[in-house]
């Protein structure tokens, strides 16, 4: 990639990025103006955060957009040539696994939850479990590309047993758990698995990118939901 591309990807991820974290700056500076009235060490802190994040985004996506997904994507096209439906499932798992624990949001959470239990969750836990169910129903998924199921009869199947964990499972970690669904679709994993599957079925025939190349995201983020809540079933 030559320099004059390379400037062009980072103006218009920086563009981006500005667009995402504006927003957030300017109401806290207006309620820092109007009604909070915070420290002004704390909103210097928070001045320099804000740019630090900006910085850290940039790069982020950058290399996400530079190297990650082409990769991705070329690792799901070359798969279905070997014939092997267990290889498949076992990228889609591995890749899964491999971003998920990576998340961004994913450790956040982890943070916060071993923080608020005061060390009686570990946070390293929660991630492995988390990456674990997703990593699961990505590998699922990653089949269903593959032999053509229908994903209403997935979503069915996968809700189903979801909303009967949710009564069994203990009351403290439903909440948990449906929080850890959510976090899973974040700036690394969600890009990463949608250009492996995008990648597995443009090379297959009969399949079409947009109906068989999306929709594994809303199903593989319940793999986490049912992960947490069997885990709080078995775990004392």
């Amino acid at each position: 990639m030559g320099p004059i591309i390379m400037l062009r990807l980072l103006r218009e991820k920086l563009l981006e990025v500005l667009q995402a974290v504006a927003p957030l700056i300017v109401v806290v500076c207006v309620l820092q103006a109007t009604t909070v009235h915070a420290p002004a060490a704390l909103f210097l802190q928070f001045l320099a955060g804000s740019v630090l994040a900006i910085l850290g985004m940039l790069l982020l996506f950058t290399g996400i957009e530079l190297g990650i997904l082409p990769m991705a994507r070329f690792i799901g096209a070359e798969l279905p040539r070997r014939g092997s439906l267990a290889a498949i499932m076992a990228v889609a798992f591995a890749m899964g696994f491999a971003t998920t624990v990576a998340e961004p949001d994913v450790l956040v959470l982890a943070g916060q939850v071993a923080a608020a239990s005061v060390g009686a969750i570990s946070g390293q836990a929660i991630v492995v479990v988390i990456a674990l169910g997703l990593a699961a129903f990505a590998a699922v998924a990653m089949a269903r590309v593959v032999r053509g199921w229908p994903m209403r009869y997935l979503l069915t199947t996968a809700y189903s047993l979801m909303l009967a964990l949710s009564l069994a499972a203990p009351a403290r970690l439903a909440p948990l758990a449906f929080d850890a669904g959510s976090v899973t679709t974040g700036v690394l994993s969600a890009p990463v698995v949608t250009a492996l599957t995008l990648g597995v079925s443009s090379v297959l025939a009969g399949r079409r990118t947009v109906s068989d190349g999306f929709g594994l995201l809303g199903f593989a983020s319940i793999g986490p939901i049912i992960a947490i809540l069997v885990a709080g079933m078995l775990l004392p």
